[in-house]
This record gives C-alpha cells, structure tokens and sequence, in this order.
C-alpha cells in the first residue's frame, strides 16, 4: 500500500514511522512512505506557508497555494484515485472499520493542517474526506495521521508477525478486547484464571468472549446498541451479572 503524508513537520512522520509494527512494514516494502512539506512548495525564500486570516483573529491560516501543489506532487507519486483525506477534529470519527475499508485500497493521502487552520477553499476543492481520532483538539493533524496509519497498517497482509493477531484483535466484532495474562501464573497473590491454565480450547474461548462481553457492557455498553447477541452471548452475558432486557436485540 502506498501512504502519502502532507506535512509541515515531516521529521515528526518519518521518525514515527521507523519504528515498531509499522516501521517494519516500510522496511520490507509492504507500505510505500512518501512525506511532502508544503514549505517546499512555497512561492518565496521565506518558504511562507501561512498568513492571517480574514475576518481577524488569533491565528494563522495555511495558504492554498503551498497546500496545492505538495498536494500535486503526492498524486503524481500515488497510485491513480486515492483518495485524500484531512486530519481533522471537524471530520468522522476514524473507526476500525473504516480501517479495514482503507486497508484494501491501493493508497492514501494524509493532510496534516497546523495553526488555526486551512483555508476551506483548498478543503472543499481538493479533500475527499475529513477524518477525527476523537473530540479534542491537538497542535496539528501529524499524531492523528500516524493513529490512523497504524490502524490501516495492522491488516495488511505482511504488516503483523502472527497473522491471527489481527483476526483475534478487540473492535473487529464490536466489543473491547478480553483480559490477557502471561507468566508468572501468581505475582502478589493475583493468579491467573484457571481455565487459562486448563488446556481446553472451548473453555478458553468461552472465557474470553464472556470477559470481552462483559467488559464492553461495563466500559463501553453504546458499542452493544442494536446488536443482535446470540444465545450464547446472552448466557455469557448472564454469567457476568449483565443480563439482557427483554427488548434487548
């Protein structure tokens, strides 16, 4: 897969992106990294990438013009038709599925905007999509955009050592992930759970579906709205004190 990132701070991408799952996979050729610097595209020896708003404020505003034409040199770079998508806290929540959506196409473009903003005429022309890690706000898109690099990155096929890491990961079926435990089996009177230690595969993945359940219904109970639960899950549920209403679906 091919990832473009535009940048104001590409130091902060590359530096990121050498390291750990992700630095593996562009070390072995699975993902293609290119990081474009708009300052470089700037019209003048100044490199001016910004200036003050109109209407007044606090702030400054990247121009269009630099935005454009990094913007230009990562789509000559890119495979045809990827789609370009702004880092923003206006934009949808980023999602696992909308990971594993992205994971299947053949490229990306990441705009990463600083300061107070982008001028909202290169935001209307040129961006396809505006993605959000969530309701808060950062210095600048380049930490949502390594999130999201991450995210798309764990399922393509050669990203992950063990490839049913990813088949087993929380999210992917609309729960949160189940307690993990490694040796020893007793560290200051806290044992692991017995039916880890039993051997027996069925027990196990009862086990872990019930924690995952439960743990999802106590954290996070919105992400169990209009599921439709199996009669096991129900029973599992049951089993952690969570039981469904009636009109549960």
């Amino acid at each position: 897969m091919w990832i473009g990132v535009i940048s104001l701070l590409p130091e902060m991408i590359s530096g990121a992106a050498a390291a750990g799952v992700f630095g593996r996979a562009v070390a072995s050729g699975v993902i293609q990294l290119a990081v474009f610097n708009p300052r470089d595209f700037a019209g003048d020896k100044h490199r001016t990438v910004d200036d003050k708003p109109y209407g007044g404020g606090a702030g400054m505003v990247m121009m269009v013009e630099p935005l454009r034409a990094a913007l230009l040199a990562a789509k000559s770079a890119a495979p045809a038709d990827v789609p370009v998508v702004l880092m923003s806290p206006q934009g949808k929540v980023f999602s696992q599925s909308a990971a594993v959506e992205q994971s299947r196409q053949a490229g990306l473009i990441l705009i990463c905007g600083r300061y107070e903003g982008i001028d909202e005429r290169f935001v209307s022309r040129y961006v396809d999509a505006e993605w959000s890690i969530g309701d808060y706000v950062l210095s600048g898109g380049e930490l949502p955009a390594l999130v999201v690099m991450d995210a798309i990155a764990r399922h393509i096929p050669g990203t992950l050592g063990n490839s049913l890491s990813v088949i087993d990961e929380s999210h992917l079926d609309g729960t949160l992930d189940y307690p993990h435990y490694t040796r020893p089996v007793d560290t200051e009177g806290a044992k692991v759970p017995e039916v880890l230690l039993s051997g027996d595969h069925r027990k196990v993945a009862l086990h872990r579906r019930r924690e995952a359940l439960g743990r999802t219904f106590e954290r996070r109970p919105e992400m169990l709205v209009r599921r439709v639960f199996s009669d096991e899950d129900r029973e599992l549920l049951k089993a952690c004190n969570h039981p469904l209403d009636d009109h549960d679906s």
